[in-house]
């Protein structure tokens, strides 16, 4: 149709951005599970940090936002394949939302692990190191904050 290419090229960054959130919520998955294998073995003050309320803290902030981002994701892809429309403003969110929390995850996994997070010799490195250009791929954090923002004004 005339006039609607950008809408149309929109709606191709759809598939895009709902990957980009199941990927990003895949990464923080590890990262939890890395974290929480740490937290059992690795011992101070006599016993394993998972003993500590502040790991526990930080590991129950880790899970509740994982299970946000895969529930904001299931629901977007469902959206997708039965309404057949494109979801333009929920993949937004879904690559904000999920990307932004990934990178908070890594962070949260990095102290867990605390020196040893910044060793190349732990996966936690790398996820903390790679998972920084997720909110660059298929449109900036702040771009999908602008399409957000268009959608839920749109008249």
């Amino acid at each position: 149709m005339i006039g609607q290419g950008f809408r149309t090229a929109m709606r191709v960054l759809d598939k895009g951005r709902l990957a980009m959130g199941a990927s990003s919520v895949g990464s923080a998955q590890k990262l939890f599970e890395l974290s929480c294998d740490y937290a059992k073995q690795r011992v101070q003050f006599g016993r394993p940090i998972a003993k500590f309320q502040a790991i526990q803290f930080i590991l129950a902030d880790m899970a509740t936002q994982i299970y946000a981002g895969r529930q904001m994701v299931y629901h977007g892809a469902w959206l997708r394949d039965t309404t057949g429309k494109a979801v333009i403003k929920e993949a937004s969110m879904i690559k904000l939302f999920c990307t932004e929390m990934a990178n908070r995850v890594a962070e949260m996994a990095v102290q867990i692990h605390g020196g040893m997070g910044y060793l190349k010799k732990l996966p936690v490195e790398r996820f903390f190191r790679d998972l920084h250009v997720t909110r660059i791929y298929e449109g900036t954090s702040e771009v999908q904050r602008l399409v957000i923002a268009r959608e839920l004004l749109r008249d």
